[in-house]
């Protein structure tokens, strides 16, 4: 038992999230997780993630504990647009999209907020892969986020979508690449009028 606690202490010592599959693959018992957590050895961050206490906490533990236990997920949003430092607004949840048919995850922490699309190259296209905290996380790049955020302005407004808009065009992206991601969300028509001022 030891043993394995040493084992699992190296590991979170060498990697910022360390997570509960991880320790399975190495071949070392689970089952030690929570008494570790217990006696101050581990951090649980969320369910199945853990943390070494003398880790160094950063901005992107969030998004890197809900891409290990959601894989398949995109961030998308608020969340895409703190994490590119877009717009003036905060994410309190972290923002993830899924497929309409995915099962809704259960995670209590940290909060999330589900974006779900039957759209297969919502997935892929606009997508970029970052490793963050030793983990692949899902983010939608910043000309897909802005559309995005127009496609659902019904929810977050859309004084949050032009300030975004008016922040990455022209310095950050082209209006053709924009425009891309607006057909794509079927918000083309929406967007041009604001694009040509833009432009």
């Amino acid at each position: 038992m030891k043993s394995s606690q040493a084992n699992i202490l190296a590991m979170a010592r060498a990697t910022p999230i360390l997570r509960a599959r991880d320790v399975r693959e190495a071949g070392l018992a689970t089952s030690v997780l929570s008494r570790m957590v217990e006696s101050g050895q581990l951090e649980r961050v969320a369910r199945g993630v853990y943390r070494h206490p003398d880790s160094e906490w950063n901005e992107h533990i969030f998004l890197s504990a809900v891409s290990a236990m959601m894989p398949k997920g995109v961030v998308v949003l608020l969340s895409a647009l703190n994490f590119h430092g877009i717009g003036t607004h905060q994410a309190h949840s972290v923002w993830v999209q899924i497929p309409i048919n995915f099962p809704s995850p259960k995670i209590k922490y940290p909060p999330i907020e589900i974006v779900r699309t039957r759209l297969e190259a919502a997935f892929s296209e606009g997508v970029d892969d970052h490793n963050l905290n030793g983990v692949s996380v899902s983010i939608t790049n910043p000309a897909r986020t802005v559309a995005d955020c127009f496609k659902h302005r019904n929810k977050l407004g859309l004084e949050l979508c032009l300030e975004a808009l008016r922040e990455i065009v022209p310095t950050r992206c082209k209006i053709a690449e924009v425009l891309t991601y607006a057909k794509m969300n079927q918000v083309e028509r929406l967007m041009l009028p604001y694009l040509e001022m833009l432009a």
